[in-house]
């Protein structure tokens, strides 16, 4: 009867770092890619790139987005510390993003649902720590339409090895799935810039669903690309429709395909079984 609320809590408590890889990651990233162009260049940096503080995943401890005060540790409870402030600064009192305990939550719901459909066990964990990965990815892009090599790369390379460690006869499939995926979305990137002169999305989205396909094997590709492009076709109409100064904006393709992702880990095998029956009807 503990294991459930003991998942959920490491659920919430993990949803809790990956808060500050996504708070933190993108302007660590920045800084580095623009030292390493001033250095490329042999120019001086940015006097205001040069003040802003050096991060890391680590350190500063954990402190409100706003003021800058630290964030007491009764505070820093996920989940509860933002109840308990009613989402707001002890400091301050400025309100605090939602994204937190929405992404603590998701944790949380991320690690019930793998230890229910995988079970307690090392392949559930890594499957865990993909769909975490997942989660930062998705609101990382978001944010920024960005799709950080340092999370995508190392993703798919852990799909490969947990193909090699729990499914060695998925292996050859999972090198067919990464490497299919990168080259399906690279086909229509430049076909889409060739017929409009306007790119369709990033390299990173090559990458990610590369490591879709590294995770879930070649075969999970056209309903990677089924679920991924029906829901931003779904999410991009309301959205222009609702709010009109979108139209024509750029939207993110990452948080979609995370979330075809998620679908295919955790419901996988049931899904393409079904996927496959109705084309052979």
């Amino acid at each position: 009867m503990l294991l459930w609320p003991l998942v959920a809590v490491l659920g919430l408590c993990l949803g809790s770092f990956v808060n500050v890889v996504i708070a933190r990651l993108p302007p660590m990233l920045m800084r580095q890619w623009h030292e390493e162009a001033c250095a490329a260049l042999d120019r001086d940096p940015d006097p205001e790139v040069a003040k802003l503080p050096h991060l890391n995943l680590w350190r500063p401890g954990s402190h409100c987005p706003r003021c800058g005060t630290a964030i007491a540790w009764h505070d820093n409870i996920p989940l509860l510390g933002y109840l308990k402030r009613r989402g707001r600064c002890a400091h301050c009192r400025l309100p605090i993003s939602l994204r937190y305990p929405l992404v603590e939550l998701a944790g949380g719901a991320l690690a019930v649902a793998v230890a229910a459909i995988h079970g307690v066990d090392p392949a559930g964990l890594a499957l865990l720590g993909a769909c975490l990965t997942l989660l930062a990815l998705a609101v990382i892009d978001l944010r920024t339409q960005l799709l950080p090599d340092v999370l995508t790369l190392p993703l798919l390379w852990a799909g490969l090895l947990y193909q090699l460690l729990f499914q060695p006869l998925m292996l050859g499939d999972a090198v067919l799935g990464a490497m299919f995926g990168y080259g399906v979305l690279w086909l229509f990137y430049w076909g889409f810039k060739l017929i409009t002169g306007k790119e369709g999305m990033g390299y990173g989205d090559f990458k990610l669903l590369a490591a879709l396909g590294a995770w879930l094997g070649w075969q999970a590709l056209p309903l990677l690309l089924i679920l991924s492009a029906g829901a931003g076709a779904v999410v991009g109409i309301l959205a222009q429709l609702a709010v009109p100064r979108l139209r024509g904006q750029p939207m993110p393709f990452g948080p979609f395909l995370a979330l075809a992702g998620w679908i295919a880990l955790l419901f996988g095998a049931p899904l393409l079984a079904a996927y496959q029956a109705l084309l052979l009807t």
